[in-house]
């Protein structure tokens, strides 16, 4: 079966935990919104009538439509042995991916904290000091935590003896703390050697080295989650760069088209988030 992935062309964003899985499984997919209209089409599939999904990424497996990065995955692990067998262990997968989702939204609020449909030249303020409360007390929390349960199963993958798709999480996690914060995260990865060590295993796995060389990874860049936004604290006393940015094109209502939209593919994403339905309360 070939799966449909539906998500941002443009970005890696929260669709990338999605596609990580899919090429470490090998499986066959189609990253639908980077082809020709595919935004469009996107667009359209949620404003279906019967459980439409509220925002990508969303996954089409045969006649299903699966939404919400940890959903899929949790779909996913199960069918591609990147998950445990026993009930128990799935969910046990599901909490921690769900904890990752968790993660992510707090890195994003480190560039937009008043709100995903203002200009981050418009919280400026707010954003650095997020940053920093970010630094000292989030970042040690969440990936202290991971660490931790690396520790406590032998130090070879997050959750016991075998890759799962929660390794594959952390590996990007790393990542983009990376390109978001190379100063600070240079600084802090001292405290995480075993997450380190686990994202060059997963960088050396066969088919992520594959998929990372390719032109189907798309690179870190201003738009995503991880976003270059953040790379504007820089040095000592977190000065900021030059040059706004806009919206999140993250936000399912930004108001923002994501780069790498057609023209075609921006009329419909601008119809879309103005029509009265998806408008924010």
């Amino acid at each position: 079966m070939r799966y449909e992935l539906y998500y941002w062309p443009g970005i890696q964003g929260r669709g990338e935990y999605v596609r990580l899985a899919l090429e470490e499984a090998g499986a066959d997919y189609v990253d639908v919104a980077r082809g020709a209209h595919g935004t469009a089409a996107m667009m359209k599939m949620m404003e279906a009538k019967t459980t439409p999904p509220f925002a990508p990424p969303f996954l089409k497996a045969g006649k299903l439509v699966i939404g919400q990065t940890a959903n899929i995955l949790f779909y996913l692990g199960s069918r591609h042995g990147l998950a445990p067998k026993t009930e128990a262990g799935r969910l046990w997968l599901h909490q921690l991916q769900l904890t990752v989702t968790d993660f992510v939204l707090e890195v994003h609020d480190t560039h937009h904290p008043l709100g995903p449909s203002l200009y981050y030249e418009d919280q400026k303020a707010a954003a650095k000091k997020r940053t920093d409360e970010f630094w000292s007390e989030r970042v040690p929390k969440y990936l202290g935590y991971f660490e931790r349960l690396l520790e406590d199963n032998g130090g070879n993958y997050v959750t016991g003896r075998r890759l799962t798709y929660i390794d594959l999480s952390t590996f990007q996690l790393v990542e983009g703390l990376r390109y978001a914060f190379p100063r600070r995260m240079k600084a802090f990865e001292r405290k995480i050697p075993g997450l380190v060590d686990l994202r060059d295993r997963v960088a050396a796995r066969p088919n992520i080295t594959a998929y990372l060389a390719s032109d189907r990874r798309i690179a870190f860049n201003e738009d995503g989650i991880f976003s270059g936004t953040t790379r504007r604290w820089t040095g000592k006393g977190m000065s900021f760069r030059d040059g706004p940015i806009g919206p999140d094109p993250e936000s399912r209502d930004s108001g923002s088209a994501p780069k790498g939209a057609s023209r075609n593919d921006s009329v419909f994403f601008y119809s879309f988030i103005n029509s009265r339905r998806y408008q924010a309360s």
